[in-house]
């Protein structure tokens, strides 16, 4: 084998006992999953919004997004739910660049990994003890999973990871949502195919141990958009879509039927901007059929203090070092609209 060991690094139990929730916090999490969860069983009328940076890369403009939605949430709370993305993983197309916060706590350094768990979790433990919202994050590492398992509240695996047993075996010992994006191809089957694994309990290896999972009834599917054999962005997004992927679900043994939109990605072209004609239409989709509300949760925007991107090393501060983002005026705007838009 040709892996140099580096340096061991601690458990997921080290790093909680060094650095532990506030029995407040955990508190919180508790009642606040619970008003996540009967979103999805349909005991609760409100709408999902996952908003924020396309990656969490420092923890000051983090925050500081964090408290600009803390004042919104004031605004809306009646109506909607809203999830901050706190993404410190970055999966990539060719695996080079720029991997998040796990690897790089600094991305002009070079990649740290107990650094970044350090850091990862000293960002999410901020962002529930001092602003008190619950997380939403990407599960590209079924391993790292228990380093933030007390303070996640919802949980995306990505297009690339969608297909690996893995990711779905742990995703059905998972106790809060976990969405599962359609993949690059986007074939729905895939999709489905994932979400049914993921409901279902298994017998599988984890970390060190033989495990048990009783399968996790809130798995649900996340339209992404796609991308052609000739490398052409494909949008799923649209009513016909949502019919489709509707329709389907009722074919499979499937529990808690649900949907949340990515506006962004593929559906979008990466084009930021149209993240906002975006979600009005699935609104609007929605208000257009009964069958369509209810099986459509939320939608997820990709949203930072500044519009756009820029290269690592630019030190812009506020703007995304990845994807390009919704600047914070026009997602404010959005928001209020969303809200205006829910009976």
């Amino acid at each position: 084998m040709s892996f140099v060991f580096k340096s061991l690094l601690p458990t997921p139990e080290e790093i909680k006992a060094e650095f532990p929730l506030s029995e407040r916090a955990a508190k919180l999490k508790e009642e606040k999953d619970k008003e996540i969860a009967d979103v999805f069983t349909g005991k609760s009328k409100k709408f999902l919004v996952i908003i924020g940076p396309c990656s969490a890369d420092r923890e000051d403009a983090v925050c500081e997004y964090v408290e600009r939605l803390a004042r919104v949430r004031e605004k809306v709370e009646d109506k909607l739910i809203l999830i901050p993305r706190i993404y410190t993983n970055k999966p990539r197309t060719d695996g080079g660049g720029y991997k998040g916060m796990l690897h790089q706590p600094d991305p002009e350094k070079k990649p740290n990994m107990y650094e970044g768990l350090v850091a990862i979790r000293k960002l999410h433990m901020r962002v529930v003890e001092d602003y008190d919202f619950m997380i939403a994050d990407e599960m590209l590492y079924p391993e790292n999973l228990s380093y933030l398992s007390d303070v996640l509240s919802y949980i995306a695996v990505g297009a690339r990871s969608v297909e690996n047993q893995q990711h779905r075996l742990v995703c059905s010992g998972v106790d809060v949502p976990v969405g599962m994006k359609n993949p690059t191809s986007g074939t729905l089957s895939v999709m489905l195919n994932a979400i049914y694994a993921a409901q279902q309990g298994h017998d599988f290896s984890y970390r060190t141990w033989e495990v048990q999972t009783q399968g996790n009834p809130l798995a649900h599917a996340i339209l992404r958009g796609a991308v052609s054999k000739h490398g052409q962005s494909m949008p799923n997004y649209h009513y016909e879509d949502l019919e489709l992927l509707y329709n389907l679900y009722m074919e499979r043994d499937l529990v808690n039927p649900a949907c949340i939109v990515d506006a962004n990605h593929s559906n979008s072209n990466k084009r930021y901007a149209e993240q906002v004609r975006i979600v009005k239409e699935v609104l609007h989709s929605r208000r257009h059929s009964t069958e369509i509300h209810d099986f459509i949760k939320g939608v997820m925007v990709e949203s930072y203090l500044l519009p756009g991107n820029q290269k690592i090393g630019e030190h812009i501060y506020g703007k995304s070092i990845t994807d390009p983002c919704l600047g914070w005026e026009e997602s404010e705007q959005l928001i209020y609209d969303i809200a205006d838009s829910i009976a």
